[in-house]
């Protein structure tokens, strides 16, 4: 099965300045010399998927030059392509304005490609997931499109867009930010929230795209979604379902988190530091890759009888201990 992958890295990041003021949100520093981009590729890479483009926009330099450097030379050893593609001149005011006007100005380097499935992923997000599981529900269900979802409380699901599906998991609705969310089937205490992670048949895409193009929508969960849902088979992914290999028990299972304030970066940072942090960076059977900062020790050790921190890339994450708590999309 071939998989193209598009990332979605053009957001300008308001809400992390000044950190995001030189810099793009996705090529911000994580901890330990990984940045948050490095997740979502190591993902696609760990998951077989070894031709990707990222599509960025906002100050694109630092990103351009860490994609070039820590991840375009590994991947051609292995026959791989990854490659940043910038807003097309041509186009009106020469920018991305929106998600899929983005994946629009590009279907024809996707279509190049003949792929089986295209992704679209968010660049902006802390998480594992193996994407070929993911791939592999898509097919069971003859999806047209498939969201990646996850399961969070009621009361804090007007922060996403959010999934109404039937009890077999096929989307019925998608709100972005909605005041009343939509529970699961089954479970009313949680509602799905997409994770901005998408897979599509490629015929499909186009479709939809040149219809979006014809009636001016530019974005992937506010404009595009909303309206295939009710005439084509959308699927909500359960993340929780996901299976990667080598977490440890001390491990939040299903972990993934959204990095777009600057306490939910510290919060994020905070989950990964410890002798038993929520999200392990150090997992051999699915590695974190990028750019490592030969300055930070190889790896911390875990030891039984006292923390020791990950250094984190932020200076205003401060030392509460329970800052990790913080901005967190609890699972129950």
């Amino acid at each position: 099965m071939k998989i193209v992958a598009l990332v979605l890295a053009g957001g300008a990041g308001t809400r992390l300045y000044p950190l995001t003021a030189e810099h793009a949100k996705p090529a911000l520093p994580f901890a330990n010399g990984y940045r948050i981009c490095d997740f979502v590729l190591s993902n696609l890479v760990n998951s077989d998927i070894s031709t990707i483009y990222v599509l960025a926009q906002y100050k694109p330099e630092s990103l351009m030059k860490h994609i070039q450097t820590a991840w375009a030379p590994w991947l051609a050893e292995s026959d791989g392509l990854i490659k940043v593609l910038l807003p097309r001149s041509n186009t009106l005011e020469g920018q991305f304005k929106g998600t899929a006007d983005a994946v629009y100005q590009y279907l024809d380097v996707v279509q190049a490609h003949s792929p089986d499935i295209v992704a679209v992923f968010a660049a902006d997000h802390i998480y594992r997931m193996d994407v070929r599981q993911m791939a592999e529900f898509h097919r069971s269900r003859k999806a047209a499109v498939s969201v990646s979802a996850l399961a969070v409380p009621i009361e804090r699901a007007r922060s996403f867009g959010v999934l109404k599906t039937s009890a077999e998991g096929r989307v019925l609705e998608f709100r972005e930010k909605p005041k009343h969310p939509a529970s699961i089937p089954g479970d009313p205490a949680h509602a799905y929230a997409s994770m901005g992670n998408y897979l599509f048949e490629p015929q499909l895409l186009e479709r939809v795209l040149r219809e979006a193009r014809s009636r001016g929508e530019v974005d992937f969960g506010r404009d595009v979604l909303p309206r295939i849902c009710k005439s084509e088979p959308v699927y909500a992914y359960d993340f929780a379902e996901n299976r990667v290999p080598g977490l440890q028990e001390f491990e939040e299972q299903a972990y993934w988190r959204d990095v777009g304030t600057l306490s939910a970066l510290a919060a994020a940072q905070q989950d990964a530091m410890g002798a038993s942090p929520r999200f392990n960076l150090w997992n051999s059977r699915w590695p974190i890759r990028g750019e490592y900062d030969a300055t930070e020790p190889s790896r911390t050790p875990v030891l039984d009888t006292e923390e020791v921190p990950l250094k984190a890339a932020a200076p205003w994450r401060g030392g509460r201990k329970d800052r990790h708590t913080d901005e967190r999309v609890p699972t129950s």
